[in-house]
């Protein structure tokens, strides 16, 4: 069995002159139709003798029956041949295009114009690993001295030291005003100290102003003027001793006045100095207290003294 051969077309038909046809032809066909259906129109016309123009013997009733079906079997067939017409049609208009293979690809175009506006920032990408530590940095210069920082708190006290060796006479002091008394114990008095304390007795160099009165024994000296006075005492003994010495004020020991040797280190040279408001009529005395013991007082100047100064 040979195979159909087709003649070749050249040019060759693209597929828009191809629909183009197809869709040509359709329309000859159907203007073919167009004069079957009025050739058939005409033949039923000329039967019944109602053709302009022409005229012939009258038709009888098989005559016309005949025509009938003649006409109705081309109108069968023209109406299948326009269904298939109208496929043919919708056959051709839906068609998808062919395509053809790709060509090769042409040369690249010139280059467009620069200056196009940047495109957005992409995304921040994932933080990457920790780098290896790198090598210590020089020294950097020395910073500003910082601010002193507080005081810590105080320590506590130590032991008493060793009492020092009596120093020399000082010169004698100019002569007492009337706001200042000086009473003294030069002549080596021993005394008994009891657990409440002796008073020290000071009958000797008196320098006494008229509002400052002594007892008979010098041991209770009177104060007649109201102001603040500085009070200052020494007491020197032979020997070390544990007894203390403090000044009485009104009958009452005066705390700030006290000297309370450590019993371990005995001491033979007591010495203070005070302030005290005092009111008219206050009464003012040296004293030994505590340890029992006998004191013997240095005799001269530097056995016991008492001053007492008016400063307002």
């Amino acid at each position: 069995m040979s195979l159909p051969s087709f003649p070749k077309v050249d040019p060759p038909i693209e597929r828009e002159n191809a629909v183009n046809q197809i869709l040509s032809s359709i329309a000859m066909e159907e203007l073919g139709l167009s004069h079957i259906l009025n050739a058939e129109g005409e033949k039923l016309q000329y039967v019944l003798g109602t053709l302009p123009g022409l005229s012939g013997p009258s038709a009888t009733v098989g005559d016309v029956l005949a025509t009938t079906e003649s006409v109705r079997s081309m109108l069968e067939t023209a109406v299948q041949n326009q269904l298939f017409l109208k496929a043919k049609m919708q056959g051709a208009l839906a068609a998808s295009p062919m395509q053809g293979p790709t060509g090769p690809t042409g040369p690249a175009g010139p280059a467009g114009p620069a200056g196009g506006p940047a495109g957005a920032a992409g995304p921040a990408g994932p933080t990457g690993p920790t780098g290896p530590m790198g090598a210590t940095g020089p020294a950097g210069p020395e910073g500003p001295q910082g601010a002193a920082g507080a005081a810590g708190p105080a320590g506590p006290t130590g032991p008493a030291g060793i009492a020092g060796p009596t120093g020399p006479t000082g010169p004698a002091g100019t002569a007492v005003t009337a706001s200042s008394a000086y009473a003294a114990n030069t002549s080596g008095t021993s005394l008994r100290v009891i657990l409440n304390g002796i008073l020290i007795p000071l009958p000797d160099s008196k320098q006494l102003p008229p509002d400052i009165k002594a007892n008979s024994d010098s041991t209770v000296f009177t104060v007649n003027t109201p102001g603040r006075y500085l009070i200052s005492y020494n007491v020197n003994t032979n020997a070390a001793m544990a007894s203390g010495t403090r000044l009485l004020i009104n009958n009452a020991g005066y705390t700030p006045s006290t000297i309370v040797p450590n019993p371990l280190l005995p001491i033979s040279n007591f010495s203070n100095e005070v302030m005290v408001d005092l009111t008219a009529g206050s009464t003012i005395s040296l004293q030994l207290f505590g340890v029992i013991a006998t004191a013997d007082l240095l005799p001269g100047s530097s056995g016991a003294s008492l001053t007492i100064t008016r400063l307002s």
